[in-house]
């Protein structure tokens, strides 16, 4: 009887991914420059600054990116010597994310609360949660929107409550063996979600005495999980002025949501005053303790420009705490409601969950339309597109023939994505399809992709590649401006200058885009124009760009400049060295985010590998891995020879 309600769980959320997922690598929104970046360290390695050429003239894509999804994904395809593929190893990855959060707290909550049926109703909310828009790891924002990452991310909270627990209860020995990995993988898989899971330690480090060597033990132990991570936030750190921090959205709720918000608030409430053990008061309190760090964030660092961890992304795991805390407030009353009236746990559970569904039913639908989600029960209808039949509808195949067909250079995309229906909302169904054009189309791109840290994507977005963060979705600017200038603004000149600095030798967009395009309008350095609805493309004049040359190494020939700084064709980063003739040549940072060299021209040469921070980074990770290995170990063997 113990297995039923995790027998209900997991088959109402295999049957939703089925219908959602199915076997298809799915096309809406971010998905498929999610897949891109998996394809990413296929083909270029786990290192997190390997260089995308793909996208943006040049990024260090997982540098700063958190990147143990693609690595979760690639270590998939590799491990299966190819049998998997590529694009299967992705939707493999959707369809753990989508599961995860629901399973995670089920497992929670059961060993809290000792009875797997009270367990339901917190653990359906989890699977189910979406509060779209504005919560990125729910069901909307992670597995339909692309998100996948930090759902995943998300998924590990629960995990570190459940490892947490006999510590939380007075135990003397820290759980490093599991707390410590699990630590370092929210950092890899979804920093945003950090600081709500150091609240988490810290709450179990002072639920019982002694509590400041317990808190000292807690903080060493996560300088070991730093540790552990410094391969990749070392140099994410060191390198933080090479990119430009993401702050486009704000700590908003629906109004629609608030029933099902202010029922788990409620719940959250009644388990304050119904604890039964320290472990239990962790979880009751963890909501709360994460809303004074997201206020923190919002009120103090945020304002004074420090962006880089956004309040309504660090909140994610606010509403996961809410959840666990509503899960257990709502077991402990179906408990006290079981003892007064001859109510069985798993009919007052499931009439739990009955009443968490038509709460969100009652409260979306006059919003359906709007895309606005509390609970989401079932995939919608035709909303759920795949890659091969979102390919097919757009002609995308005919786009990338006749892109491999062009001038070599770089593919100028005037839209981020395309949409899948009619209408002029910026939010409407879309696809970033054009994305995998790297892959597919064999050509690099320059926008054609989602909102992106990268400093040429500053430029594209507001004209700009200087520092500051990026505060608007890309979908916003869609038909609507290019490199900061309305579309009906810009000009032929303008459009020019950058096309020839960022090594553009095509242009391509929507049909409806044409009214607004005058630049392109025999425009003599795009002077042909070709149709492939419902993409029309102006083509120009080969653009050249760094040819690889052996491993880390590029070649480049250059127009004659009598020693003066000229563009490499390719975005700067402090790990790029130029030479000329076997001689070193001075590099510098352009105003619109481009390597410059200072060289006569002709041929120059181009080197890429590693600096200090990022071997750094790698030597304190192999520290780290083996403190966590052998530390515990050591502290063991006394206390066996002891006893």
């Amino acid at each position: 009887m113990a297995r039923a309600p995790l027998l209900i769980l997991v088959g109402y959320g295999a049957a939703f991914a089925a219908a959602a997922l199915g076997v298809s690598t799915p096309a809406f929104d971010d998905h498929p420059g999610q897949l891109y970046r998996l394809w990413h360290v296929v083909t270029l390695g786990p290192a997190p600054w390997a260089w995308n050429f793909g996208w943006w003239t040049g990024y260090p894509e997982l540098q700063f990116y958190p990147p143990a999804f693609a690595y979760a994904g690639a270590a998939l395809h590799r491990l299966s010597l190819g049998a998997i593929s590529v694009p299967a190893a992705y939707l493999a990855l959707l369809w753990l994310s989508y599961l995860a959060p629901g399973l995670t707290v089920f497992v929670a909550l059961a060993r809290l609360l000792g009875n797997a049926w009270l367990a339901l109703p917190g653990a359906f909310v989890a699977l189910t949660l979406s509060l779209w828009p504005g919560l990125a790891s729910g069901v909307e924002g992670g597995v339909h929107v692309g998100m996948a990452p930090a759902r995943l991310g998300w998924a590990l909270l629960p995990l570190v409550v459940t490892a947490l627990g006999g510590w939380s209860e007075g135990a003397r020995s820290f759980p490093a063996r599991t707390v410590v990995p699990l630590a370092a993988a929210v950092v890899l898989v979804h920093p945003a979600h950090l600081p709500g899971t150091v609240v988490l330690v810290l709450l179990a480090a002072v639920a019982v005495a002694p509590r400041r060597r317990r808190v000292v033990t807690v903080l060493a132990w996560l300088g070991v999980a730093a540790l552990l991570t410094a391969f990749w936030a070392l140099p994410l750190l060191a390198r933080a002025g090479e990119t430009r921090a993401l702050a486009w959205g704000s700590l908003t709720i629906q109004p629609a949501h608030l029933p099902l918000v202010l029922a788990l608030a409620a719940a959250a409430v009644f388990a304050l005053g119904a604890v039964r053990s320290p472990a239990e008061g962790v979880v009751a309190r963890l909501p709360w303790a994460v809303g004074l760090v997201v206020a923190l964030d919002a009120l103090v660092l945020e304002p004074v420009g420090l962006r880089w961890l956004p309040a309504d992304r660090v909140l994610d795991v606010g509403w996961l705490a809410l959840v666990l805390a509503g899960g257990l407030g709502l077991g402990r009353a179906i408990e006290r409601l079981a003892e007064r009236r001859p109510v069985p746990s798993a009919v007052a559970a499931l009439g739990t969950v009955g009443l968490a569904i038509v709460l969100s039913v009652m409260s979306d639908r006059t919003l359906a339309r709007a895309g606005v989600e509390t609970l989401t029960l079932w995939p919608r209808a035709g909303a759920w597109p795949s890659l091969a039949a979102t390919e097919r509808g757009l002609r995308v195949p005919a786009l990338w023939d006749a892109l491999r067909a062009a001038s070599p250079g770089r593919v100028l995309f005037v839209r981020s994505s395309v949409p899948l229906v009619y209408g002029t909302e910026w939010w409407r169904p879309h696809t970033h399809v054009t994305a995998l054009t790297p892959i597919a189309g064999t050509r690099p791109i320059v926008n054609g992709t989602f909102t992106h840290p990268s400093p040429v994507a500053a430029l594209v977005y507001r004209g700009s590649a200087g520092r500051g963060a990026i505060t608007t979705l890309v979908e916003r600017l869609d038909g609507e401006s290019l490199f900061g200038r309305r579309l009906d603004a810009l000009d032929a000149a303008t459009l020019n200058d950058h096309a020839r600095r960022l090594g553009i030798s095509v242009v391509v967009a929507l049909e409806d885009d044409l009214p607004r395009l005058g630049a392109l309008a025999d425009n003599p350095l795009f002077p042909a124009r070709r149709v492939e609805p419902p993409f029309v493309m102006w083509l120009g004049p080969a653009a050249p760009l760094p040819a690889p040359s052996g491993p880390g190494r590029w070649r480049v020939t250059l127009p004659p400049s009598l020693g003066e700084w000229s563009s490499a064709g390719v975005a700067y980063y402090p790990l790029w060295r130029a030479a000329a003739n076997g001689r070193p040549v001075a590099t510098r940072d352009g105003a619109d985010g481009q390597l410059e060299v200072r060289a006569p021209g002709g041929a120059i040469e181009l080197t890429y590998g590693p600096g200090p921070p990022e071997l750094a980074g790698l030597a304190l990770s192999v520290v780290g891995i083996l403190v966590w290995l052998v530390y515990p170990l050591m502290a063991a063997a006394p206390a066996s020879a002891h006893s």
